[in-house]
Order: structure tokens, then sequence, then C-alpha cells
């Protein structure tokens, strides 16, 4: 059952719940500029009504100064909510006591501050007992990801931020921020409530949680923050979707939407996270809660449908460093972990990222009264390290799998289903309750708030067909603030081009977003490299007879590449020979976004040769810059040969965690005669916040790669996913280790390896079923195997030549 907002109920349009505190003002002002809001507010008193006029607000920097009371607010509004637009390099900022912003709408622009809103105007005037209420945020995005500022900071006390619409942040930086960087702002009892965060993009390095609240520096002081009744949607910037950097806040009844990543105990203790609510609807990377440090309680949560692995589980218990730094990991003490009830996941993490750092086992942490059910055949639990400091009790597990441990008991539980979305226990479930254990601390509610009269094990009580508040809460603004793409029907538009000097670049110039430029046999004479700033496909008529795109000799101003994918683009290269073969080779064939541009891109080459790219001033077939990201760069069923480098994606060198693209697929692909090497993907750095990189190779053929002293085939340092198989690496005599795997998730099989050294894996990766013999070719060419191949007496090794023509 695949979950959505329709099953959930929540909703973010039409919610009457402002109660300003006063039905009477002293003052009500309208203001039509910046000029009459500066004036207006700098004599504002309490009970003072300030009124934006609607329309577009643009290039302003409000700041709401004042001092109201309790009774009395200073509120500052839009005439009407969401119909005051800020626009352009805009910003609030506020200060004082008692001031009440409603119904702003931030929309399309950015800030060059570092919050698009914050309740401080500087270090000495900050909010407190403040409210951020019916506002929204989206897309507001600087030009470059690597631009960092915060949506909204949050400084003073006793302030809140409720019934508000985040979405589309695409820049580094936290959405939401919860400061407490001194004295005035610890212990501050801030309420963060009834928001929606909707989809925020993978960012591809540290920085992008939708929450944070503290920093490592300041952790171990108390924070208080009560965090209830949100909705996180998509929310996939990093592995944090809420990161919890202080002490003794609240995080309960909110509802993850198939977001990739993980509410997480990052720092700080004792925080209390219950009655909350993560489904994943199966899709990948989708997680629930991971503990660190100490007194933490963990109940009443309900999981569902989540498939992360890793520090991605459903429920991940993290080893600790020995004296560790306040950024690093402190060990998992007395915390409780205690009714959660976990459905059709992927496996929980005991003691997760154990290694010679993160040694410190966790320690007085009881794991009790858990229900676990797994009709898919899904493994219970990883342990990565000695688990003697948990205790178990009362876990049930209702699965296929067994798991061999004391305090879970394996048995069939009598599960009913509520309007055909959660698996409720019936009330006829003796052996349930006589597997239970209850203690003296163990939750008097269940997940939906309902007395536990018969104590079981998991989130609910026993036939309780009541929805947990997570999946009926109404989160959002009371106007319709939702930001989504037109749901138009877009005919992909055929452009014939005939070959010539310049023909391609005037069929693009008239092509719009998802043509497909169809290119006749013939020779395609580039005078300069071309941009592309949408979706585009540029084959060739047949896969054959391939149109031969080159750069014109003679010119004056060579281009640097044949084509430049821009943010937010696509380009899709089929049936095509790319040749740099000229006295003078040009550097690159396909390169990234200029640097450090905020909107990913993704490219696609298929059954195209490209060859001849021998510039060895940093030359290469594919560059990624620094600063860009594409979600995928996808090579397959072509041949690259002839070149000094073949896919370029190490910019990023900083030890931050950045990396240049998500997911890298190689199939059914050769690359021949390169200089160095085929690929070199870099994610520098330990940084765990992240995916890290995806890459995929299989049944392609490396011949003559990197055959330098220390040459390397595939690079792949800090890569987290590497899977190879079904490949033939051979002559290169030179390299000792064609391929360097690190990492449980860096796997090998079913290849072969010839004339070039050994394979090397290390922490935990996978080398299985690697041949060291020769191939043995019938076409050495076209790399056709013999009929006493190697090749072809286990499954299939090398290129499919059932495709490749």
């Amino acid at each position: 059952m695949i979950i959505n907002k329709q099953h959930i109920i929540t909703t973010i349009v039409s919610i009457q719940l402002f109660l300003i505190g006063c039905t009477c003002f002293a003052n009500e002002i309208r203001v039509a500029t910046i000029d009459e809001f500066n004036s207006a507010i700098k004599s504002a008193k309490a009970g003072d009504r300030i009124i934006l006029k609607n329309g577009e607000w643009k290039d302003v920097k409000l700041v709401a100064k004042g001092a109201g009371t309790s009774e009395n607010p200073i509120v500052i509004e839009a005439e009407e909510s969401g119909k005051v637009i800020i626009t352009g390099d805009s910003s609030l900022k506020i200060a004082g006591t008692h001031l009440l912003i409603k119904g702003l709408w931030f929309k399309n622009g950015y800030t060059s501050g570092k919050s698009v809103i914050s309740f401080r105007v500087n270090s000495k005037e900050f909010a407190s007992h403040s409210r951020l209420t019916d506002c929204a945020i989206t897309y507001y995005n600087p030009s470059t990801k690597a631009t960092d500022y915060k949506w909204v900071s949050v400084w003073g006390k006793n302030n809140r931020i409720d019934h508000n619409y985040f979405t589309g942040k695409t820049n580094s930086g936290t959405t939401l921020v919860v400061w407490l960087k001194g004295k005035e702002h610890i212990d501050n009892n801030h309420r963060i409530d009834h928001n929606y965060f909707g989809e925020r993009p993978s960012l591809g390095f540290n920085g992008g949680e939708t929450i944070r609240i503290g920093t490592s520096k300041n952790s171990l002081l108390s924070s208080r923050t009560i965090v209830e009744d949100n909705v996180f949607e998509k929310c996939n910037g990093e592995l944090e979707i809420i990161s919890n950097k202080s002490c003794d806040n609240v995080y309960r009844n909110n509802l993850f939407l198939e977001s990739e990543g993980i509410l997480t105990l990052r720092h700080g203790n004792r925080c209390l996270i219950e009655s909350n609510v993560f489904i994943g609807n199966q899709k990948p990377h989708t997680g629930g809660i991971r503990v660190i440090n100490a007194g933490h309680v963990v109940r009443n949560n309900l999981m569902m449908n989540l498939t992360g692995d890793g520090f991605r589980g459903p429920i991940v218990v993290m080893n600790g460093v020995p004296n560790s730094p306040a950024n690093r990991y402190h060990q998992v003490n007395n915390v409780k972990i205690q009714n959660n009830t976990i459905i059709n996941c992927s496996p929980i993490q005991l003691c997760a990222g154990s290694d010679d750092e993160r040694s410190l086992v966790p320690i007085n942490t009881i794991f009790s009264n858990n229900l676990i059910y797994n009709d898919k055949n899904g493994d219970i639990a990883t342990i990565h390290d000695k688990i003697d400091g948990f205790n178990f009790y009362g876990n049930i597990l209702d699965t296929q799998k067994n798991f061999d441990q004391e305090g879970f008991t394996k048995m069939k539980v009598n599960w009913d289903t509520f309007e055909d979305i959660l698996y409720i226990p019936t009330e006829t479930n003796e052996e349930l309750i006589k597997n239970s254990k209850l203690e003296i601390k163990s939750p008097k509610l269940d997940i939906t708030g309902a007395k536990r009269t018969t104590f079981i094990a998991g989130a609910y009580n026993l036939g309780n067909k009541k929805f947990p508040k997570a999946l009926v809460l109404k989160s959002g603004t009371s106007w319709d603030s939702k930001v989504e793409p037109q749901k138009t029907v877009v005919n992909s538009e055929i452009i014939e081009v005939a070959p010539g000097i310049g023909t391609l670049r005037k069929a693009l110039k008239k092509a719009s977003a998802r043509s497909i430029l169809k290119l006749k046999s013939g020779e395609y004479i580039l005078e300069k490299g071309i941009k592309i700033t949408t979706s585009i496909t540029i084959e060739g008529l047949t896969k054959d007879k391939k149109p031969v795109l080159k750069i014109k000799e003679g010119i004056e101003k060579k281009p640097t590449y044949f084509f430049r994918v821009d943010g937010g683009s696509t380009l899709r290269l089929n049936n095509l020979e790319i040749s740099a073969n000229s006295k003078e080779p040009i550097k690159y064939a396909v390169v990234s976004p200029d640097k450090n541009i905020a909107e990913s891109y993704s490219v696609f080459i298929n059954n195209c040769h490209i060859h001849g790219f021998k510039n060895k001033n940093g030359g290469s077939v594919y560059k990624g810059y620094k600063g860009t990201f594409a979600d995928t760069l996808s090579i397959a069923n072509s041949r690259i040969e002839n070149a000094y480098r073949g896919i370029n994606l190490s910019e990023e060198k900083e030890t931050f965690g950045k990396y240049s693209a998500q997911v890298v697929h190689i199939d059914n692909t050769i690359f021949k005669d390169i200089e160095q090497w085929a690929l070199n993907y870099y994610r520098g750095g330990t940084d765990e916040s992240t995916l890290g990189g995806n890459l995929s190779v299989q049944n392609s053929v490396f011949s003559n790669v990197g055959n330098i002293e220390k040459g390397t085939i595939l690079r792949t340092k800090g890569i987290v996913t590497v899977n190879i198989k079904n490949s033939v690496f051979e002559k290169s005599y030179k390299v000792v280790n064609p391929v360097n795997l690190k990492g449980n998730k860096n796997t090998m099989s079913n290849c072969v390896v010839f004339d070039c050294g050994t394979v090397k894996a290390t922490k935990g990766a996978s080398v299985k079923d690697v041949m060291y013999k020769n191939p043995k070719w019938e076409d050495k060419e076209k790399f056709i195997p013999s009929e006493k191949s190697p090749l072809r007496k286990q499954q299939h090794i090398g290129l499919k030549w059932d495709t490749k023509k």
C-alpha cells in the first residue's frame, strides 16, 4: 500500500486557527512601501497592527523591532495572507518582545545575508515571546548551491514558529536552525509546530538538514525546544532530516513521508522522541531514528516501509569514540528504546559505525517491547559490534526470518488493517499480551494518546482503530502556498538537422524544452561550444551510420568543449560520433555547468563513439566542475578511446564529503587506450551526511587504461556505493591495482582481470568470482570473445553482443 497525502488527511490549506490574543488594537497602520513600513515600526506600540499592502515587495530588508505584551502583541501581517509576495534580495529580522508576523510569502528570491528570516537583528537585539505564523518560504535560493544561508534562524527565548510552509531549498544551509550561542539563548523553550517542510533535493554535501537545534560546540547545553505536529515530505537534503545538537528537546507527533534521511540525535542528551510516524513507501534511503549520546527516550514511534540501510535504518544505535571531541560521537548510554512498531522495514542497526575510531559500544541501553512485523523475508537486525551493553526484553517478532537473540520472541500476531493503511493488533492477542514485559517506566499512553489498559509491545493498544496524530494533523498555511510544477503535457518537437558548418547550433536555437534533434549522416562542424540550457536530445537517425561531430580547423579561438550542460538541464546524446582528432585536440566532449551552480543536471550518453580527446592540459572526455552536482551520469552501449582521461569527477578536493554526481552508471561500454584513468570519482573526508555517491559498472571492457606507474583504471576514493560486475580489465601492464575498493558497499563480482595487477579490497569490501585469466578475444578490436574464452564459461562477462552493434 502506497501512502500519500490523500490517505494521510494532512492538509495545508483552509485552516482557521489564528487567535492573536486581543481583538482590539491601539493603531492599525497600512503600509505600501519599505519606507512606510520603517516609519510605522519605529513608532509601533503594544497592540499596534501594521498591515502590508498586497503585491510584490522586492529587495526589501524588513526589520521588525518593538515591545508588545502577551495580551497586546505588535502584529505585522499581510493585507491578505499569501498575497504579500517578497522577492529579490530580501529578508526579515525580528527583535524585541511579543511580536507576531503573519501571512508573508518569500517567493523565488534570495538573501545576501545569513538568513531569510532571523529572530535577531544583531548579537544584542533578539526576539523573545514572538511568533512567525501562516508564512511561506519557497524556492528562495541563490544562483550557487555552495552559498550558505539559513531560511529561518531562531534566537532568544519562548518563540514560536507554526503553521508555515517551507519548500524548495537547494543551496547549502539548514532550513531552520535554533541557536544557543550565548546565555540569552539557552533554555529557550521554543516551539516549532504545525509546519510543512516540503521537498529539498539532495545537496551532495553536509549542510542540507531541514531542522537543526544547536551546534556541536554547545551541544551539552539545554535548549528545551519542542518540535511537534510537523510534516516532513521528501526532505532529502542529506542524511539528517533533523539534527539534534543540544539537550532536553522533544520531538513528537511529526510525520516523515518519503524522506531520504533520518531524525538524528547527533549530539546532546536527554531528548524525548515519541509518537512520530515514518513512512517510506519503499522509496530508497528512507529511514527513521538514529541514536547517539545519553539519556534519550525513544518510544511509541511507527516506522513503515522504510528501505534505508547503514545510518539510514529504521532504528540506528551508534558506536561512540573514546574521549570524543565535541564534533564526533559520544557513547550511547542510559537510553530507552521502547514500544515502537516497525512494519516491513530494512533491518535495525546496532553498534552502527563500528570501526577503529568508533569503538565504544552502547551501554545501559534498554531495547524493550518493540514490535517488528515483516512479511517480505527481510532481516531483523544488523549487528556491527558487541551488544553486551543492551538489555533486550519483551520484543516481538512477527517475521519470516529468525533472530537468535535473547529478549526477542518470534510469534504470530493477529493483525487488523485500519483504512487499508495501518496494521493494528486485534483485541484477540493473548500470546502478544503474555510475551510483552511491562516495566515501571513503560509508556502509559499509546501512539494515539489513548491510555494503555492492557499492556502490549508496539506503539498501539489492542484494537485501537484511531489514527496517530501525525496522520491527521493540519500543517502548513491557512492559504494555498503549495508550489507545484504545471502538469502540462509537453510533446517532444522533432527537428531534423542536415550536416554542415554551424547547422547543429542553428537548430538548437530553434529548439524548445524536450526537443529531439535528429541528425542525418555526415559531418557537423562546430565553430563554438554548445550550451545546453534545457532538456534536449541529440541523436543520429540510425544506430549504425553515426553522424560525426567535429570542431572546425584553423579557427582563431578554439572552444574547450563540444557541450556544456547548464543547471536544471538534461542532455541526451544517442547514436553519435564525437571526434576531437585534430592538430590541437580540444579538452572536453561534455562538461558540467560552470563552478558552484545550485541546480543539478543530468547527462545520458548512449551508443556513441567518443575519441581523440588527447589534450594533456587537464583534458578529459567528461568534466564535472567544482561545486556542481549531477543527478545522473549514464554512459551505455558506447565506445570511448584514444583519450588522455575518461570521466573526471574529482574537483571536490576538500575533506567536507562533497562529490560531483549522485549516480554514475556505465553499462556495455568500451574504454580503450586511455592514458590515465577511465573514471576518477572522488569524495573527500569522512562526512556521513550524504548518500556518498553510487557507481554502477557492468558488462564493460577496459583495455590499456591507466597503463602508467601508479596508474589506476577506476578511481573511486570515498565513494560509498560501488558495484562492478561482469566486466573485463586487461592490458594495463604497469598497473598494480586496477580497482581499489573500500567499505562494505563496495563490491566486485564475476569479472576478468588480465595483465593489469590485482583488485584491492579493504574495510569490508567484497570481491567475488574474479578470474585472473586471458579473456581470449576472437575479435580484439570489437572485444568479441573466442569460443574458448573464460568469458563464455560462466555467467556472461564482457559486452552484451546481443544489443551492441
